[in-house]
């Protein structure tokens, strides 16, 4: 059956004055957009700056609109391992099976009054597939989306694995070009907001550009207060199998037209 994938090297680098421009972690990632619908992203995740995480995520969406299906987490914090996590999402349930050094063994099954939206795992390449959650026929402005999970309310996502829920919004700015480390892309703008009256601690101003296309795929993304980070793509590659013969494709680096 047809599949298609992409893999791809996002950086992440410092903002802050004194650190301008030094990498301080990095994100491999496949994205297998499958033949029934699902995409499963796969993505491994090193954040160097102390308590260093190691994170390894696979978790499948629907590519129509990234609701979730499952997942699974496996953390490491301060290289030790903090915890591991498998989810499942139905219309009506939410629910886990965990290990964690805080918690220990975790069981949650969660009776849901709206299927869940969005599970937040914490890779980055999942933070622009998020995006295929706003309605881009009302144009650029703010919605909100009150039915959302994340494996961790940590910033960093270095807690857990479980389930916490939450709502936040996403503000469209609207399309522009971008260049990055993979190339010169068309991109759609996005903000994540709102996001104080749930998490222990308000997440500070995140931007995320992604690709102007059905992938959303993300280009570059900024973290604004206290953590001042960027994250950017820095190589990308695309595959398509079709009747077992694979072939590899040039990103498409040329804006729209």
């Amino acid at each position: 059956m047809p599949y298609r994938s992409i893999r791809g090297h996002i950086r992440y680098t410092s903002r802050k004055p004194e650190r301008l421009g030094h990498e301080r972690g990095r994100e491999f990632f496949n994205i297998s957009q499958q033949a029934d619908g699902t995409d499963v992203l796969q993505a491994h995740c090193e954040i160097d700056d102390a308590p260093s995480v190691t994170r390894d995520i696979v978790q499948a969406l629907r590519h129509s609109d990234s609701a979730p299906l499952d997942c699974s987490v496996r953390l490491t914090v301060g290289d030790k391992f903090e915890g591991s996590g498998w989810f499942r999402f139905t219309d009506k349930v939410a629910e886990c099976e965990t290990f964690n050094q805080r918690d220990g063994r975790i069981s949650q099954r969660i009776e849901l009054a709206a299927p869940v939206q969005w599970m937040q795992c914490h890779p980055i390449a999942g933070d622009s597939l998020l995006m295929r959650l706003y309605d881009l026929s009302k144009g650029p402005g703010k919605q909100h989306f009150p039915h959302m999970m994340l494996s961790s309310p940590d910033h960093r996502g270095a807690t857990g694995p479980l389930l916490f829920k939450m709502g936040f919004s996403l503000v469209y700015v609207g399309e522009t070009e971008i260049t990055v480390e993979a190339g010169t892309f068309r991109a759609r703008h996005f903000q994540v907001t709102d996001t104080a009256a749930d998490l222990p601690e308000e997440h500070p101003p995140y931007n995320v550009w992604c690709t102007a296309d059905d992938d959303y795929l993300l280009l570059r993304a900024e973290v604004e207060g206290y953590m001042q980070t960027r994250y950017e793509l820095a190589e990308v590659q695309y595959f398509e199998s079709h009747e077992g013969v694979t072939s590899a494709q040039e990103p498409a680096t040329e804006p729209a037209i």
